[in-house]
């Protein structure tokens, strides 16, 4: 017989003039798990050594779920969650139980109360009163105020405040000139819509923009409130009929409201 054949890993038997071969099984050294608690919602993948000791590894998930080592019970669930064994032997290897990729380790500790380590309610929040942060030298406002930046940079402001006060005469003069005034007829033209009647219902500043605005009642429920915003009333309309918009969006004229002539009998 030539020898030279025979597999790499195979004997031959001269006794029975046969081959035999010898399996060896090998295993990955490492296996991905997912961990989940009774004590945590959260929900974790980690990658252990097969040859890491029960009681290693319950030293580990104790820095995961926040259960003690030494009263924790870990459970095995596969892929279809069900349970295949229990991790019960602190001497033992994590390789000696039939633990695979994807399989989960289920932490229980009942020594622990359910939530306890999510509840911030009782934690005692470490805060600074406004003069304490403003006498600090390594924080965001220190840092705008030495180098004169955003409400700290007086001429920048003093400059965004004339543009503001600009802005608002030019539209109180908008305002004045178009006639803009409680029950004018109007017509309200949007960017990327179509022009829209109205009723003029309001005309002034609000609380929840700069500036000057038009509060209208459309003549259509085009609209988005029913005249108050945020709590705030400015007029009364039906619901999806009041607006507010910026004076150069409205032109006041004659623009009647459309009747409906039902003389032919459909509606």
């Amino acid at each position: 017989m030539n020898l030279d054949i025979l597999k790499e890993g195979s004997a031959y038997n001269m006794a029975t003039e046969g081959p035999t071969h010898q399996f060896t099984v090998v295993t990955a050294d490492m296996v991905n798990v997912f961990i989940t608690s009774n004590i945590t919602m959260m929900r974790s993948e980690k990658r252990f050594p097969k040859s890491l000791i029960i009681a290693e590894l319950k030293n580990k998930l104790e820095m995961i779920t926040g259960a003690s080592s030494a009263s924790m019970k870990i459970s095995v669930f596969n892929k279809d969650d069900k349970e295949v064994c229990s991790l019960n032997d602190d001497s033992k290897m994590l390789g000696s139980y039939p633990v695979d990729n994807g399989h989960r380790l289920e932490v229980t500790d009942n020594s622990k109360v359910a939530g306890e380590f999510e509840n911030t309610a009782g934690v005692d929040k470490f805060e600074l009163t406004k003069e304490e942060y403003g006498n600090k030298r390594d924080t965001v406002q220190a840092y705008l105020k030495k180098n004169k930046m955003g409400k700290y940079n007086a001429e920048e402001m003093a400059a965004l405040a004339a543009e503001k006060i600009k802005q608002e005469e030019e539209e109180k003069k908008i305002v004045d000139d178009r006639g803009m005034v409680d029950g004018a007829r109007c017509q309200v033209t949007l960017a990327g819509k179509s022009k829209r009647k109205a009723t003029i219902k309001f005309v002034g500043n609000v609380h929840f923009q700069p500036g000057w605005w038009v509060g209208v009642q459309y003549d259509e429920p085009y609209g988005k409130n029913d005249g108050s915003v945020g709590g705030q009333r400015y007029f009364t309309c039906q619901n999806k009929y009041g607006g507010f918009v910026k004076p150069v969006a409205v032109e006041v004229g004659d623009f009647p409201e459309e009747d409906l002539d039902f003389s032919d009998g459909e509606m």
